[in-house]
Formats: C-alpha cells, structure tokens, sequence
C-alpha cells in the first residue's frame, strides 16, 4: 500500500479540490517536466522531487490514479504519462499559484516598447507588442484592437478637390485616417466646405464612432435646404465608419512558432488554420471581454474541434468600466502557464495606460 503520511489527517480526500495535497504535487511536477521536455513523464522523474520523497511504487500508484480521475493519460502501455485538458485545467486552478522552487523571469513588457514611438499610431504599438509577448514567451502572440465604433472623432476636414468633387478626412482617436470622396451635380462653394468642416467638428467631434449617434447629432433643423442635403451627404463619411467592421488582429512569433522543431504537428497545423481562419479566433478572444482577470481556455474548452489541442492565455486591456480589446497567446498546451499569465498580464496593464490617453 502506499505510504499515506502526506494525506490529510482522516486519509480522506481535501472536501475543496479532488486531490490529496500529495496527488496535487504528483499533478504539478508531472505537468512542469512534461512542459519542460516534451515527453510522458514516468514515476523515476517524479520520485524524489522536492516534496515527493516517496518509494516509486507509491509515486506509481498515484499516476494511476490521478489517470483514473482523468487529469492524465499515456500514450502507449509502456509509456510515461501526459497530463489531459482536465489535468491543465486543475493545475491552472488549483495548482499554479501555490510555492514553486522557481518563478519564471517576466521580461519587462513596458521596457520592451519604445513609449513615444508607440503613441503616434496605435496599430504600431499592437503589431509590436504581439511580437514582444510572443518573444517573452516562445508562443504566438495575438493583439485585437479595439472596435472600430469603440474610437471617438478627432477631427474632419472638408475638401474641395475640382469643383465637382469633395473629399471629407476623417482622423479618430486612435490615429486611423479616412478619406472619402463625393461627386457632386453641380460646382460647390468654397464658402460652403469650409462651413461644413466647422459644423461636422462641432457635432461630431469627440463623438463615438458609430452611425446612430453621429447621424443624430448632425440633424438640425434650423439649417437651410441646401445646408442640410450637404451635410446628409457628407456625414456619410462619418456615419459609416464601423460598419460590418471587424477588430484588427495583430499576430507575431509564426516564424518562431515554425522554427520550433518540438512543436507537435497537429499544434501547429491547428495555429495555422486559426490564423487562416481567424473568426472563430476572434470569437474566443471576444470571451475574455466580459473578463477582468486572466482568461484561459485549455484544449476541449475552445470552441472550435481543430483547435482542441491549443490552449489560450488572455488579458484585457481598456480604460475604467470599458474593456477595448485583449492580448494573448496561444499555442500548444504543453506551455509554460505561469509565464504565460504573468507576460499577457503585464502587456495588458502596460497597453491600458497607453490607451486611456487615447479614449479618455
């Protein structure tokens, strides 16, 4: 029998979590080897760990049980174990945060982007810190943006190109820059772009991007026939921004995720096909939205069946009461979790600064 002096003191299992405190750290070192070097992970590798000094048979009959509860699993008969989705997800829960002899290094996100370079364009500062958290962590690093009718008008020019042609310039608060042209019957009057600029600024500015609200604020009824055909027609510039608009999606690290020889084929055929794919992509990250904490889906958990073998780290990032997008990665789930947590933590906190000074 087992030797049973590290059970609670009925012998009986912990009434919060399924596991005895010594099955817990049987879980935890199982999972932290496999993660380390790819390959099932077998009771000589568990016996003698720090807080597992136990007989090998003892070691052994835990592995099977904590197979039998299915946190693990084997490949073959012979074979060492592998944890399941169930057994990342309990370690991820339960685990993870408990005393660890070592603590992975988190490279400063913040230190890692060059601030005022970042603030001139904020799809600079996504495309950049997809790469920076996928460097951090040897995974691929995904960025949403915010939505395009989460952005507020900055300001609007109004142009005459020929005297047949106006084109309206629409720059938001993110740095986006739209441009739109419209043909007109007739010759249209200086006097009349430069008035309608002014208008659109004072109505529309500081505006949330988005068709019903700016549309009703462009509504006057003290203006003229002419005034108010002009402005229905211009403000179209305005009022279709966001629409059927999708969230940019910022990706960096698939050369790395290529060029690692460890990476199980079926990940990586599954990142490929996300990123071909990217909707279902881009409705998992929406999930971390209603978050305020890490977000973390593990193999089954996704919704989609070819990304079974993944597993998602997310973050949101935002202002107070509004989150606007998340940074995450993604890879196999043989990761390393609590680097994992920690980097898209960081990159989330550091991109909610940056941020506020935009949508605020």
């Amino acid at each position: 029998m087992p030797d049973g002096s590290s059970e609670t003191p009925s012998g009986a299992l912990d009434e919060r979590l399924p596991l005895t405190p010594r099955q817990r750290a049987v879980l935890r070192t199982v999972i932290e080897q496999h993660v380390s070097s790819g390959a099932p992970v077998g009771s000589k590798q568990v016996a003698g760990k720090a807080g597992l000094e136990f007989a090998s048979s003892t070691i052994r009959y835990e592995l099977a049980r904590l197979e039998e509860l299915g946190f693990l699993d084997h490949p073959h008969t012979s074979a060492g174990r592998i944890p399941t989705d169930s057994g990342y997800r309990f370690y991820v829960d339960h685990i993870l945060e408990e005393p660890c002899s070592s603590v992975p290094a988190v490279r400063s996100v913040q230190d890692a982007l060059d601030a005022q370079e970042m603030r001139r364009e904020l799809d600079t500062t996504l495309r950049q810190l997809a790469e920076v958290v996928s460097e951090a962590t040897n995974l691929l690093g995904v960025v949403t943006a915010p939505a395009p009718g989460s952005a507020t008008v900055r300001h609007v020019e109004v142009l005459e190109l020929q005297p047949q042609l106006v084109m309206v310039v629409v720059i938001t608060s993110t740095g986006d820059v739209t441009r739109r042209v419209f043909s007109l019957d007739g010759p249209v009057d200086p006097g009349l772009c430069e008035w309608a600029g002014a208008f659109l600024n004072e109505r529309a500015g500081g505006m949330s991007v988005g068709a019903r609200m700016i549309a009703s604020r462009l509504e006057d009824p003290t203006l003229s026939a002419r005034e108010q055909g002009f402005i229905h027609l211009l403000g179209q510039a305005l009022t279709d921004l966001d629409e059927g608009a999708e969230p940019a999606l910022y990706v960096g690290g698939q050369g790395r995720l290529l060029a690692e020889t460890d990476r199980s084929v079926e990940a990586v055929e599954a990142l490929l096909w996300a990123l071909e794919v990217r909707y279902p992509l881009l409705a998992t990250l929406r999930g971390a939205l209603s978050h305020n904490e890490v977000y973390l889906m593990i193999g089954s958990e996704l919704p989609e069946p070819e990304l079974a073998r993944l597993a998602i780290v997310a973050a949101n990032y935002g202002i107070a009461r509004r989150n606007l997008g998340t940074v995450s990665v993604m890879g196999p789930m043989r990761m390393d979790y609590r680097l994992a947590m920690s980097t898209v933590r960081e990159a989330a906190s550091a991109l909610s600064e940056l941020v506020g000074e935009v949508y605020e």
